[in-house]
């Protein structure tokens, strides 16, 4: 099993002779090769510690997963060469070749039992070789950042790296006394260090998939609030922003969720709030508090973005989507939040934003190539899963009335909670709820591609909020 594999520097004892063979890659049909079978990770124990004069992140990863199968060896999503490997306490054998880690149980584990597999590393997250010749990690002036979609988290700890698979999170980070450390959930506090240095640790306690998790270091300005009902929000802005409209849009978070949840339900997080770089990058949605490049307050003040992001904490991160194909469920849901919010501040109701879209993308443009629930991989992000899938629940919602629509969308946000979802039971769920069959719209706008024809247009002036709405 493990002959052609590179074998790295951690390897501890003889390679183990496997009998129940993990193999690499959940079999995506996007991303064959990403995430990993045979086990389900629980929690993430991250505890890193980064020198932002070297470059180098010193990290002990602490996997808590139960095995699917009988399993003699574990396969992880891992870029960086490791230095150690334990199973439940023990020294194992492990190696490493073009992203993957293979970490040997030490003998047959059967299926169902709950296994922890812990991972050492130092090295500069930087570091490229011939089978890695790109990093997605991202040095900066004052620290670095791990902000990235699809994928990011294998650059700087292992992981079972597919939506499909969320775990909870602790992360804990040193950094010299004067940065700090941003990741995803509750700032549970922070510790000093010895040799001048504070380790700021957080908590995800709601499951969370590897593509929406972060780590931010550097100079940031950090805002903390409450919501009315109790919510912890925490903002950080990087030192390094000029003007105010980052500032003025993303404060605004708990204005957007009370909304969002007049539409969707309750918030399905713990806590809220947003980061902003000084760096050029597309928005994403980290769990509980996105992630925003300036760029996307250039123009000034943007609630729309925020709107699409937060948007996302319902769909794509609480309801998270099963294999990447089905990513209109995630972006077309946000952006559709978008045409909501510009409907609730009276510039262009979603009925007008739609017929707009509709209209300014002739018959011939690559936007209808691919249908929306199959867009490839080219299309994965862009109009052809954004603005067609907001057009897609647009027509639901024409087809079935206000009152259904909605009760479709809360209770697929209710039933779907923490989990995963296909574009298949959408459908499904949406005829339930609408006790009618509903085949020929899901056909016809979903999982067909081509520009449907409609009976009629009736928007000839660009909704106000257009432009804005596309400036993600």
């Amino acid at each position: 099993m493990l002959s052609g594999l590179v074998v790295a520097a951690l390897v501890l004892s003889a390679t183990p002779a496997y009998a129940a063979d993990p193999r690499p890659g959940l079999g995506d049909p996007y991303f064959p090769s990403a995430g990993n079978e045979g086990y389900d990770v629980q929690h993430y124990d991250l505890r890193l510690s980064y020198e932002p004069t070297t470059d180098v992140l010193t990290g002990t990863a602490t996997i808590r997963l139960t095995t699917l199968r009988e399993m003699s060896g574990f396969y992880f999503d891992f870029w960086l060469p490791g230095r150690w490997a334990k199973v439940d306490g023990r020294d194992v054998g492990a190696a490493q070749h073009n992203g993957q880690m293979l970490v040997g149980a030490g003998g047959d584990v059967p299926a169902g039992a709950s296994v922890t597999v812990e991972v050492g590393y130092s090295v500069s997250p930087s570091w490229t070789h011939a089978e890695s010749p790109i990093t997605k990690w991202r040095q900066t002036a004052d620290g670095a950042l791990a902000i990235a979609a699809p994928t990011m988290s294998p650059w700087w700890y292992p992981v079972n790296d597919h939506p499909s698979d969320k775990a909870t999170y602790d992360v804990s980070i040193s950094v010299p006394s004067g940065m700090e450390a941003i990741s995803n959930g509750t700032l549970v506090g922070t510790e000093p260090q010895a040799g001048g240095r504070v380790a700021w640790n957080w908590s995800s306690d709601r499951p969370q998939a590897p593509h929406v998790t972060f780590l931010a270091m550097g100079q940031f300005d950090l805002r903390r609030s409450t919501t009315a009902d109790g919510k912890p929000v925490l903002n950080a802005y990087s030192t390094a922003l000029r003007g105010t409209a980052a500032q003025e849009s993303v404060e605004r978070t708990p204005e957007v969720v009370r909304f969002l949840e007049g539409k969707f339900g309750p918030y399905p997080m713990g806590e809220m709030g947003g980061l902003v770089t000084p760096f050029r990058s597309l928005p994403l949605e980290t769990q509980t508090r996105p992630a925003y490049p300036a760029g996307a307050f250039r123009d000034g003040p943007n609630t729309y973005v925020v709107a699409h992001e937060m948007a996302h904490q319902w769909f794509g991160n609480s309801v998270s989507i099963s294999r990447w194909s089905d990513i209109w469920l995630s972006e077309g849901f946000a952006t559709y939040a978008q045409w909501l919010w510009s409907e609730a501040n009276g510039e262009g109701t979603a009925r007008e934003i739609a017929d707009w879209t509709y209209r300014y993308y002739a018959a011939d443009h690559e936007i209808w190539d691919v249908a929306v629930a199959d867009p490839t991989t080219r299309y994965l992000y862009g109009a052809a899963v954004h603005e067609r899938g907001a057009l897609a629940l647009q027509a639901l919602r024409t087809e079935v009335g206000d009152e259904v629509f909605f009760r479709t969308l809360r209770t697929w946000a209710e039933r779907k909670a923490h989990a995963n979802a296909t574009s298949a039971e959408f459908a499904a769920h949406a005829e339930q709820v609408a006790g009618r069959d509903l085949d020929e719209l899901f056909r016809t706008w979903v999982f067909s591609a081509g520009k449907p024809a409609v009976a009629t247009v009736t928007t000839t002036r660009e909704p106000a909020s257009f432009d804005r709405i596309n400036r993600r």
